[in-house]
């Protein structure tokens, strides 16, 4: 199996949009969490807006989706930093801009 990467079209700005993943349609807002240990989130919601994950936290080097498997989502988000520090955690400026969200899923390489 080989995994597909998906750029999800997120800014630094806060955002709603609806989006395909791994053939599904789900609603994505995109917001800050301006706290002491705030920073970017994501709510997910099926197509007819009503929510199935919210506050997400967009974090670098793990799986966001990790732990809510039950809700079906067939595929993986992951934060992806560029520049010095790959690890570096997006922020209020540099989300969609240095920091990066894809969606991964399996497909069959067969």
């Amino acid at each position: 199996m080989a995994e597909t990467p998906f750029l999800v079209p997120v800014t630094n700005v806060p955002q709603n949009f609806q989006l395909v993943l791994a053939g599904i349609t789900y609603g994505l807002t995109c917001k800050w969490n301006d706290a002491d240990e705030g920073g970017w989130v994501i709510d997910i919601a099926d197509e007819n807006g009503v929510p199935l994950a919210c506050n997400i936290p967009l974090i670098t080097g793990a799986d966001c989706l990790e732990g809510l498997e039950y809700l079906g989502i067939q595929g993986s988000l992951f934060v992806v930093s560029t520049g010095a520090d790959a690890w570096a955690v997006p922020t209020l400026e540099n989300l969609g801009a240095n920091s990066f969200l894809y969606f991964l899923t399996e497909v069959d390489s067969g």
